[in-house]
Order: C-alpha cells, then sequence, then structure tokens
C-alpha cells in the first residue's frame, strides 16, 4: 500500500477533477460521420469493458489491459479529442499533457509505463489494449449504421483494418452480425411488449 503525503492528496483531487472533464468532452470524429454523438470518458468505460473481455478470451493479465484501457485517453482532457482529419494537420503533446496531469500525484509511475507500453503495441496486453479502443469505434459505427447512417459502413470497413489481433477481429465479425437492439428487445417474450398496457 503506497503512503500518499498531505500535499500528494490535495493533486490527487486535482487529478480526480481533471479526470471530470472527459465527460465533458465530445468525440469530435462523430461531426464527420453525421450522426452519433458520445464523450471521451463515455468511449473510455465501453473500451475497458471490452479489453477486459478480449483479455479473458485470450488469457492475458486482464489487469495490464485494463490499466492500458482506463487511462488512454486521458491526455485528452488537456488536448482535446483530435479526430482522424485533424490529426492531419494537428499535432498534440500527448505524453506531456499525461505526465502534467500525473504530476505530484503519485501515481505517475503505473500511468505512464501502461501509456508506454500501449503506445509500443508490443506486448499482447498492448494489442488487444488498441483492438478494444477500435471495437468500441466498431460498435458505435454498427449502431449507426443500424439507424440508417450509409456513411458508417465506410468507416466500419477502415477500423477493421486497425484490429491486430485474431479475437479482436473474431468479436468485431460477431459485432457486425448482431442488431445493436437484439440484447433487450430479443430479450424476454415477445409478449411482454403487448401485456404493458395494463393488459395480463
Amino acid at each position: 500500500m503506497q503512503d500518499f503525503a498531505e500535499s500528494q492528496i490535495k493533486r490527487v483531487a486535482e487529478f480526480l477533477f481533471e479526470a471530470g472533464m472527459l465527460r465533458k468532452i465530445p468525440r469530435s470524429g462523430y461531426h464527420f460521420l453525421g450522426s452519433g454523438h458520445e464523450s471521451v470518458a463515455e468511449h473510455s468505460f465501453r473500451t475497458t469493458v471490452i479489453g477486459y473481455v478480449l483479455a479473458r478470451m485470450t488469457g492475458a493479465d486482464w489487469t495490464r489491459v485494463v490499466l492500458m484501457c482506463l487511462f488512454h485517453d486521458l491526455p485528452e482532457a488537456r488536448t482535446g479529442d483530435f479526430n482522424y482529419v485533424n490529426k492531419m494537420y494537428n499535432q498534440a503533446a500527448v505524453e506531456q499533457a499525461l505526465l502534467d496531469a500525473l504530476g505530484g500525484t503519485g501515481l505517475t509511475e503505473d500511468i505512464h509505463v501502461a501509456q508506454q507500453e500501449l503506445e509500443e503495441a508490443k506486448t499482447e496486453e498492448s494489442v488487444l489494449a488498441q483492438d478494444a479502443d477500435q471495437l468500441d469505434l466498431i460498435l458505435s459505427l454498427k449502431e449507426e449504421q443500424d439507424l440508417g447512417n450509409p456513411y458508417a459502413e465506410k468507416w466500419i470497413e477502415h477500423a477493421l483494418k486497425r484490429l491486430r489481433t485474431a479475437s479482436g477481429n473474431h468479436l468485431a465479425a460477431v459485432i457486425l452480425q448482431t442488431d445493436h437492439t437484439d440484447w433487450w428487445f430479443k430479450g424476454v417474450d415477445v409478449s411482454w411488449w403487448a401485456n404493458k398496457n395494463g393488459q395480463e
């Protein structure tokens, strides 16, 4: 267990406020897609869930995958979200943003090491985390495709090419064959929907 000095606790509180900024930062790619919206925090949450699932599917160290997924977009609290078009013309000091966010918190080593591992993408855990990031996008695009956005299919084609693992590709294939409403709409007997108007 790590002992935190009082000065570190103050920095931790500031860090937690900063992490909360991700709730307010929109993922900017949807501006180009023409439909859909989510915050960076929403994206990070499901990416982390996906990372856990992929790690369990493959036997990888899920704690490392989850740590990488959880903090993979933390620097965007300071840099904002650069989509693929933005990145053609802009560069963000991502590592410096991360180090500044973590400075004085006592949390730098774990999170910075995880971010470096993710960026290098040389370990099984890091490529699974990279795939989790893309699979979250693919899930969102599939939802938009189901709702009638004709451009989502083109985006999905590019996202599929960024997948690096057999498990990621397999899961993506199943996602694309699954209606995004199946989990709830087909989850109960169809009579349930008719009987909710006071009918027995």
